[in-house]
């Protein structure tokens, strides 16, 4: 076989070997670019999709999640989120042995049942209806005051968050309600023309831990109830969702001395306002005319919540008065209650 045979046969030989094939650069190009600009259709669409597809954070997406409610002080210290949820609360509130008075040191004793419900309706992402204050009171004093038992006063307003950051958990709101005077005078409720508190509620949760701090006042429409402040702290670490230990501090201030004399004729014939030397706290504002000689009440709670499902959890809490137990109505408070959102 001559040599010139031998190079056409090599010649064909690698025409026919698929691996030995050769795409000019140009078509290279074109192909690779063809293929690029495919991918990325489907990731741009992919985009879009995903940006339609997925919900704007709202007070209830996963930032806030894990987000609970304060135990202590119920009626004026909430949660800084606007919300849809109800509120179950019991409380019971133990009675100083011993209350200073115009009259001296007067016995006391016993104790106070409050049975309440609270509910929230979230109108938007910012914006709620709250209802702060009902409920049934069973006051059961051992001496001086007589045991009775009523409705509570009605509060309600308005809740609005000003800064909702669930990317950082922080949010900051504020809080106008109104106090109704449709209670029973029998149960240090009902008196004077009303109320409205004005509360600034901010939150901050950092991975397991939570902060919260609210304050405000209440200014009443007459003279008959007292001017008042108040500040509240809280905070808890998550060590599971059954067992949420958490700290509040509550700080109550009388501002202005109220003139209530002559109020709640059932209580040893309407002195109590004139003859007390101490307001109420959170609960009750009996308007007394020398609470300015002892402004301030301050308590301390130690509690937890558990969270039972992702829309209910559960709440304990101890309190007790860090200031002179006689110049107040707490000798100790136990206040148990449940919250499911939806």
């Amino acid at each position: 076989m001559s040599s010139t045979n031998v190079g056409k046969q090599g010649h064909c030989g690698r025409n026919l070997n698929p691996h030995k094939i050769h795409t000019h650069p140009m078509k290279q190009s074109i192909t690779a670019l063809g293929t690029f600009g495919l991918l990325s259709s489907f990731v741009l669409a992919g985009s879009v999709v995903s940006d339609i597809a997925t919900p704007a954070p709202t007070a209830s997406s996963d930032g806030f999640a894990q987000a609970r409610r304060p135990i202590s002080n119920p009626t004026l210290f909430d949660l800084a989120l606007p919300s849809t949820n109800v509120h179950p609360i019991f409380i019971y509130h133990s009675l100083p042995d011993q209350i200073n008075t115009r009259l001296g040191s007067l016995p006391l004793g016993g104790d106070v049942e409050v049975y309440a419900l609270q509910f929230e309706i979230a109108i938007n992402d910012r914006l709620s209806i709250v209802a702060t204050k009902d409920g049934y009171v069973d006051m059961n004093p051992d001496a001086t005051l007589t045991s009775e038992t009523g409705f509570a006063n009605l509060g309600a307003g308005l809740k609005y968050a000003f800064i909702l950051d669930p990317a950082s958990g922080t949010a900051l709101s504020g809080t106008a309600t109104f106090e109704l005077p449709t209670g029973n005078s029998d149960v240090f409720q009902g008196e004077g023309d009303g109320a409205v508190n004005l509360i600034v509620s901010g939150l901050k949760l950092m991975d397991e831990w939570q902060f919260a701090a609210g304050a405000g006042v209440q200014l009443p429409f007459s003279d008959e109830q007292s001017t008042t402040s108040f500040l509240s702290a809280h905070a808890s670490y998550e060590v599971s969702k059954w067992f949420i230990p958490l700290v509040e501090i509550n700080w109550f201030h009388v501002i202005e001395s109220g003139n209530g004399t002559g109020n709640y004729p059932d209580q040893v014939g309407g002195l109590v306002p004139a003859v007390i030397d101490f307001e109420g706290g959170d609960f009750f504002n009996v308007g007394a005319a020398n609470s300015h000689r002892n402004r301030d009440l301050v308590t301390a709670a130690l509690g937890f919540r558990s969270r039972l499902t992702d829309s209910i959890d559960v709440g304990a809490a101890y309190e007790i008065p860090l200031t002179d137990e006689e110049n107040s109505l707490m000798e100790s408070r136990v206040t148990l209650d449940l919250i499911w959102k939806f």
